[in-house]
């Protein structure tokens, strides 16, 4: 079993240090969801994690199947098994939700084999339409540009198909549930639980404990000032709800968020 294991993450934006000694670990099989207001850090670690060059790790280690990911490029890090959804995904015109994610697969299999030709177009179409079964997607959502004129919700399942063709072992999703009615917000949790099982760790950064009514997390964090003060079980985002980040600050000297 695989797992992500942050140690004393220390990351500078723009010379302003973000995150001051994180500690976290996801493991696969298992659901965390990651939990702050706003200039907390949770976005900072997601694209930390991935290695953003805007993003400066100054101190601390990742470690993935063995390797400490900080030493690593963002695209070999997606090939060891990394994924992260992004909270405001960018538009592609001209470009096919289906050969973006032919071409994405095509790169994951290069990686781990130069020799390797690539997926068959008969192979490719076989996986792609079982996973838009998978996630009730309609097939003529593969032939659209991606991203580009998609509502909220389009991108944000465009983003969990992505996920589901590439088949990570540990999944960033950052903000998910970011500019979602109640309804689409509902749709893209059914995907993320379609997916969950031992082979997928998932790490779920949200403001709000709502995603969390639909994708039920094994182990709850919160974020305050670039460090998590506490962590629990699902009982813990409930309390969160009732009590808010003032609560969590006060058990926790006043820690500012």
């Amino acid at each position: 079993m695989s797992e992500l294991v942050i140690k004393d993450l220390h990351v500078n934006v723009e010379d302003k240090e973000i995150l001051k000694g994180l500690n976290l670990t996801v493991r696969q099989g298992e659901v965390n969801a990651l939990m702050g207001p706003n200039g907390s850090g949770k976005s900072t670690l997601a694209y930390a994690l991935m290695g953003h060059p805007s993003y400066e790790v100054t101190a601390g280690e990742v470690w993935f199947k063995g390797q400490n990911i900080l030493e690593l490029e963002p695209d070999e890090r997606a090939h060891l098994g990394l994924f992260l959804a992004f909270q405001y995904p960018v538009a592609v015109p001209g470009v096919t939700v289906a050969n973006f994610l032919r071409t994405a697969i095509n790169a994951h299999r290069k990686a781990k084999d130069p020799e390797d030709k690539g997926i068959s177009i008969p192979e490719f179409r076989r996986l792609l339409i079982e996973k838009m079964n998978t996630l009730k997607m309609d097939h003529s959502f593969a032939g659209r540009y991606l991203n580009d004129g998609f509502s909220g919700g389009e991108k944000k399942r465009a983003e969990i198909l992505q996920l589901a063709a590439l088949q990570p072992e540990i999944a960033i999703l950052d903000e998910t549930d970011s500019g979602l009615d109640i309804d689409a917000l509902r749709i893209v949790s059914e995907g993320v639980n379609a997916l969950r099982g031992p082979e997928l760790g998932v790490l779920v950064i949200t403001h709000y404990q709502r995603i969390l009514n639909y994708i039920q997390p094994d182990h709850v964090h919160i974020m305050l000032d670039g460090l998590i003060v506490e962590s629990g079980g699902p009982e813990l985002a409930l309390y969160l709800e009732e009590n808010g980040y003032d609560a969590i600050r006060a058990k926790h000297n006043g820690v500012p968020a």
